[in-house]
């Protein structure tokens, strides 16, 4: 059963934490809409399109910094009990401070787990519809079609005429089973051209010696050809590739399918694995800020816990940047990549905890 006290503080931390969690997502917001603006700036759009496009991409936006807004949340908590000596409930009815963090703790789990379970589908599906809008408003008239079952298809304009490309993204930086569709600005059929490999490393393709079809002949061409796209394997995977509009179970699937196909899947298991230590990150953020603030004098100014949040979330934010990084180029295993800074934080934290309970 929850206490009387129980309740006010978990509801305390919970009210700091929405407050903060809108402040950030206007802060995002506002940021954003100056991009989208300039994006929509030369297309036939209607006004509200930059504000309706910002709003779909702030959520998995501010999903990423979610741990430094619990950091934050923390600190703002323990800075409102002292301010109000309302930690003198834990004196009087006999709790130590690790009571407090305790609450706390649980308090940053449960919401973990509700972010997996509610806000990460909510906000993926919101980015799904956000990348939809930006490929059929592109300023140049292109947008990949689909990408599934059937392989990966292209709508792109060169030069005024219209190409439709379809073939399998390969292992490295080719394009595979390519199959090409030439019109003219008016969709008049071209010519069709096939080739078994693609090189598309860079925005100038290298078809690797390709059939012709053209005026009902068919034509094997000895010498590779090239043609210039808007589009090369890096644009094409943070298009597609952008993890943050998959749900879990997308996630899940494109793994099974990439080792059906022999395909790499770090990416995908290091955004699983992420995703999964989502409770535990916020419980070790929460243990973090509750020592430095427990262990911080008391007349320092508030514009020195906040500088002191914000400096410690830039670190862990690149202390974990550093390890995904080293996780996709193989330096380290994936899971080593995810787990390695949480494991070294939770031993932060549990240094931390045995001074702070003999206080």
């Amino acid at each position: 059963m929850l206490r009387t006290f129980d309740k006010y503080f978990v509801s305390l931390f919970f009210k700091k934490l929405f407050i903060l969690s809108l402040i950030f997502f206007s802060l995002i917001f506002i940021l954003t809409i100056f991009e989208e603006i300039t994006f929509f700036s030369d297309t036939q759009s209607s006004f509200y399109m930059p504000f309706l496009v910002a709003a779909l991409d702030v959520p998995s936006a501010l999903l990423e910094i979610f741990p430094f807004i619990i950091l934050i949340t923390t600190q703002l908590f323990f800075l409102e009990i002292i301010k109000k000596k309302e930690n003198e409930l834990i004196k009087v009815n006999h709790l130590n401070n690790f009571y407090l963090i305790k609450i706390l703790t649980l308090s940053a789990f449960i919401f973990g787990m509700l972010i997996i379970s509610i806000y990460y589908p909510f906000s993926s599906k919101l980015k799904f519809i956000y990348f939809d809008f930006k490929n059929s408003y592109s300023k140049d008239g292109k947008y990949l079609k689909h990408y599934g079952e059937n392989g990966l298809w292209i709508k792109d304009e060169i030069d005024e005429e219209i190409y439709i490309i379809n073939g399998i993204l390969g292992k490295t930086n080719f394009l595979e089973n390519v199959f090409i569709s030439k019109f003219d600005k008016n969709f008049e059929l071209i010519e069709n051209i096939s080739s078994k490999k693609v090189d598309i490393s860079k925005n100038k393709w290298v078809i690797e010696t390709p059939y012709l079809f053209k005026d009902n002949l068919q034509i094997k061409l000895e010498n590779d050809i090239t043609i210039t796209s808007h589009f090369n394997i890096n644009k094409i995977n943070s298009t597609f590739r952008n993890l943050n509009s998959f749900n879990i179970f997308q996630l899940i699937d494109a793994k099974k399918e990439n080792e059906l196909l022999g395909y790499s899947s770090e990416d995908i298991e290091l955004h699983l694995l992420r995703i999964s230590a989502i409770p535990i990150y916020f419980s070790i953020m929460v243990i973090i800020s509750s020592i430095i603030m427990l262990n911080i004098k008391k007349n320092k100014p508030y514009i020195f816990h906040v500088l002191l949040g914000i400096t410690l979330s830039v670190v862990i934010y690149y202390i974990n940047n550093i390890f995904n990084i080293f996780g996709l180029t193989n330096k380290i295993p994936v899971y080593l990549s995810v787990f390695f800074p949480i494991i070294f934080l939770s031993i932060v934290s549990i240094i931390g905890l045995i001074r702070i309970n003999e206080q």
